[in-house]
């Protein structure tokens, strides 16, 4: 999946391989894999962890907003 984590001021994260990504929601912890259905949701503060093939990174942030469509992840956080 290709993933894009922003800030207003810049960019966080940009990759093309990512396998999995689990967020902060308002509503709870949640996990976007291959192939999730369109999906556009608030996130509240907590850690973003990424997977890829060989490692797992963690961003830190207060809110933000998440959108999935077509293995294509954005993120626009407040860090």
């Amino acid at each position: 999946m290709k993933l894009a984590i922003i800030t207003p001021n810049n960019t966080l994260y940009e990759g093309n391989d990512v396998k999995s990504v689990i967020l902060p929601g308002n509503e709870g912890k949640f996990e976007l894999l291959e192939n999730h259905a369109p999906i556009i949701a608030t996130l509240g503060e907590g850690e973003i962890i990424i997977r890829d093939n060989n490692t797992t990174e963690k961003i830190k942030i207060k809110n933000g907003l998440v959108e999935c469509l077509k293995n294509e992840i954005s993120i626009l956080v407040e860090n």
